[in-house]
């Protein structure tokens, strides 16, 4: 028999409170077609977005983290010093190694909380849910700071006619943390390998290094294949979903889905068949795509605009490069 003390967490998790922070510069479409042969007929169409914001250099990762979790634990009730972990996730932090994590967790305030970065790209903002409501339950941390923070200005590439208008800066944070009834539902995670070279880096750091290539690295895609896969692998993701939380579409109150691109949002919709009365995230228009962090940002927009009220219960789910996605169903704070 195992001498090991069973774990004495909450019976359940959901998110408390919410913020962000998005870049104070405003870029329209009309700054991007400086580099491309486009029109901002052209990118609308495509993708919805009309602005993107991008961070000078005084918004770093950590500063708009700190700007972010401050508005969510504020949101929450709650004091930092109460905070046991720190899950950060981002793809644009630059520095290997120590975790950004850290940084924010010191400067916010918290107790020596754990803290630690994780990379799932689009579907980082689900990862981390779902690890914080993990540590929530078995009892490592009464509460969680789940951040999704990109600066995808610096992997940009401005030349890149399929994805210069794709991409924003800025933050998004939720806290999590004990629940008497179930406000986060299973999550439907996973993984598709064989087809990471649909979005990617375009060479590794160590090439650039070593001056193998003249151009910094940024992020490409397929943009077909990333469509297609999107509209047809990820609704079938989403009902899985609603399935495991045990509802139907009839039941949801918002939509949040990654904010990649507009025509991918409305065919999701289409093909779960949301009714009419179900809000859907759309911050992709202004905002951009802002890989982790745009779910948290579409959710605190929707509740402070008034579209979303709390209470309300969301389906969220997000996916991008790996290709990993996450999927699940909460209730909004």
């Amino acid at each position: 028999m195992s001498k090991i003390k069973p774990s004495k967490g909450a019976p359940y998790a959901r998110i408390l409170g919410v913020g962000g922070y998005r870049p104070t510069r405003v870029v329209p479409n009309e700054v991007i077609l400086e580099k491309i042969d486009s029109s901002d007929e052209w990118i609308r169409s495509r993708s919805g977005i009309e602005t993107r914001h991008w961070a000078s250099d005084e918004e770093t990762v950590a500063a708009m983290s700190i700007e972010a979790s401050g508005k969510a634990i504020a949101d929450a009730g709650i004091s930092a010093e109460q905070i046991g972990g720190v899950i950060v996730s981002t793809v644009s932090h630059f520095k290997q190694t120590p975790a950004v994590a850290t940084e924010i967790a010191d400067k916010l305030g918290t107790n020596r909380a754990a803290a630690f970065d994780i990379s799932a790209g689009c579907a980082g903002f689900g990862y981390g849910l779902t690890l914080a409501k993990g540590m929530i339950v078995e009892g490592s941390a009464e509460y969680v700071l789940v951040i999704g923070v990109e600066r995808l200005s610096d992997l940009t590439d401005l030349e890149d006619r399929a994805t210069a208008f794709l991409f924003g800066d800025g933050a998004g944070a939720v806290v999590v943390g004990p629940a008497k009834e179930p406000a986060i539902g299973p999550t439907v995670w996973g993984s598709e390998g064989d087809k990471s070279e649909t979005i990617k880096q375009t060479v590794p750091w160590t090439d650039y290094r070593t001056g193998g290539v003249d151009k910094f690295p940024a992020i490409t895609q397929e943009g077909q294949a990333v469509f297609r896969w999107a509209v047809f692998e990820m609704a079938k993701v989403a009902q899985q979903a609603l399935d495991a939380a045990g509802i139907s579409p009839d039941d949801l109150d918002v939509f949040i889905p990654h904010q990649a691109n507009e025509r991918i949002i409305d065919s999701m919709v289409k093909t779960l068949k949301l009714p009419e009365h179900v809000t859907v995230a759309r911050d992709v228009r202004t905002t951009g795509n802002t890989s982790a962090a745009s779910i948290p940002l579409a959710m605190e927009r929707l509740l402070a605009t008034g579209e979303a009220k709390s209470g309300d219960t969301a389906l969220v789910i997000g996916f991008g490069a790996g290709l990993v996605y996450a999927a699940t169903v909460v209730t909004l704070p």
